[in-house]
């Protein structure tokens, strides 16, 4: 394999620019999806631990980044230098404890360093802006309540946190029985923030963690489907203890 720098990819990216049909007519609205789908392919490598193929998705990932700013210098707005400027830069004001020898205690220190900083370069009015409206539910749970900690706004220990999911999850069973969808919907809501916050206590990701669920639930069932040969009707008209046995045969099988 040819040995390639990054002015290589620059230079490669200006001439598929240039000379290929598909990427000639690609704009910063129409890359949007192929942007999201390498980060969630990113994620997929790094949960799968293979390194071989985190290497290659990260080179897909850097290269939307390298299109992106392929098209706004095309415009005359930015090019990957300025990029690669701005990072460093933000990179550099926001570690004062490594560039300018300031004392920090912990990493908490750090993040709560980093947060306010972006609070006065990017003057903003409160803590909390700053996180994408399409980011996951689940990950701007996480953020917000890690935003709000900088100054303290959370439990000194885990037992109040246990206490508040136990709380949400009887106001959720009330409205429950009382068969208010509308206040379910709030209080199911109200249930997920909270255990966002225990998880958060506990150093667990929730966006990390569901994922990491879902992806054994497609295991274990995909195991179900492919003992009916994949004859989905078969499937259906199987009671569910038969099913549930083949769901423990495929929890069995991986823990050997």
């Amino acid at each position: 394999m040819p040995e390639y720098t990054i002015n290589d990819l620059l230079n490669i990216m200006k001439q598929l620019r240039r000379d290929c049909p598909w990427d000639a007519v690609q704009t910063h609205d129409s890359l949007k999806p192929y942007l999201l789908e390498e980060t969630y392919e990113v994620l997929e490598t790094i949960d799968a631990r293979n390194y071989e193929e985190l290497a290659r998705e990260l080179g897909d990932l850097l290269l939307q980044v390298v299109f992106h700013s392929e098209l706004a210098s095309e415009a005359g707005h930015f090019d990957f230098s300025t990029v690669v400027k701005h990072i460093s830069n933000k990179l550099v004001e926001r570690h004062p404890h490594v560039f300018k020898k300031d004392s920090v205690n912990s990493a908490e220190d750090v993040q709560a360093n980093w947060e306010h900083s972006k609070l006065k370069s990017e003057k903003r009015d409160s803590l909390l802006d700053g996180i994408p409206k399409t980011a996951p539910a689940l990950l701007s749970a996480q953020r917000l309540q890690e935003k709000a900690a900088t100054v303290g706004f959370e439990w000194e220990t885990i037992e109040p946190v246990f206490d508040k999911v136990q709380e949400e999850w009887n106001e959720f069973n009330d409205v429950y029985k009382a068969d208010n969808k509308e206040e379910m919907r709030k209080e199911f809501g109200d249930v997920l923030f909270a255990l966002v916050n225990l998880g958060r206590f506990l150093n667990i990701n929730a966006e990390d963690a569901l994922r990491q669920t879902n992806n054994k639930f497609v295991r274990r069932f995909k195991y179900i489907e492919k003992n009916y040969n994949y004859d989905h009707q078969r499937m259906h008209l199987a009671s569910l203890e038969e099913l549930d046995a083949f769901w423990e045969e495929a929890k069995q099988a991986e823990k050997k």
